[in-house]
């Protein structure tokens, strides 16, 4: 029995340097080791430099399995996650991984056999057994430490590593959610993980393999507090007080755009929570 249909995005932005040689051995190992059908699909997220060239390079040698979607605007991160999971119906299991090669092809095949029961797996790189290469530099260990214990005290998720960018779900959890994701920032992640907990899926967290990989484009000051604000925001969405703030959407629309980050999203999901 070959194994279920697996969609895989990668949400890109200026990854022209980067992104091929992980493209590459995606296809080539997934297609050796992989019995079931496999879709990757490179979600281009306002790309000014050569990055969209690049894929379509790659795709001419693996046209079976690579594709793309492009955005001309930024839409963050977690924006582009939000338009790469309605794609959800190519897949039975629907995952992400960070366009860097953080995570080799090998560590997130092995989240894939560990779904199980389970709803969703999350690779980790806080459990013991993980296996870490290169370690973040010491500032963002830290940055790291401070967001995840403001997120435990807000959603007592009980998740180690909330922001590791591998992570892979079953269709019907992702069709069940994605109503709920409105968080297009560094901060999806958590919008993601706090709408499957709500919703009463099954989590499991499971050490991973990972390296830090040159040529980081996050701010650490600017995302870190960017992030912070939209973990407030999702906060404030499950609470009985979000309906009164409604008349604060331009000022925070005006602190996002200060930033130079995406804005969460507006939807009558989000506003029937209040």
């Amino acid at each position: 029995m070959p194994d279920p249909r697996l969609l895989l995005l990668i949400p890109a932005y200026n990854e022209e340097r980067r992104i091929e040689p992980v493209l590459r051995d995606y296809a080539q190992f997934f297609g050796k080791n992989y019995s079931g059908k496999f879709q990757l699909v490179v979600v281009l997220n306002g790309c000014t430099d050569n990055t969209l060239g690049v894929v379509r390079r790659v795709a001419v040698e693996f046209p079976a399995v690579l594709r793309m979607l492009e955005f001309k605007e930024p839409i963050g991160k977690g924006g582009a996650l939000i338009e790469g999971l309605k794609l959800a119906s190519f897949g039975d299991l629907i995952g992400y991984v960070d366009a860097d090669g953080a995570t080799p092809p090998h560590a997130f095949l092995e989240l894939v056999r560990h779904l199980g029961d389970a709803d969703c797996v999350v690779g980790s790189r806080w459990l013991l057994d993980s296996v870490i290469h290169q370690s973040q530099t010491g500032n963002r260990r830290f940055a790291s430490r401070v967001f995840h214990a403001i997120v435990q005290l807000f959603f007592r998720l009980n998740i180690h590593d909330t922001q590791c960018g591998a992570k892979v779900m079953k269709r019907e959890v992702v069709e069940k959610v994605h109503p709920f994701l409105r968080i297009a920032d560094m901060a999806f992640d958590i919008n993601l993980l706090v709408a499957l907990k709500r919703a009463g899926y099954r989590i499991r967290e499971v050490p991973t393999e990972w390296t830090d990989k040159a040529g980081s484009k996050v701010a650490l000051f600017r995302s870190s507090l960017t992030m912070f604000l939209s973990v407030v925001r999702i906060r404030l969405i499950y609470s009985p007080f979000y309906k009164w703030l409604r008349p604060l959407r331009p000022l925070e629309g005006w602190i996002y755009k200060k930033l130079h980050q995406p804005r969460p999203l507006p939807g009558p999901d989000s506003e029937k929570r209040g």
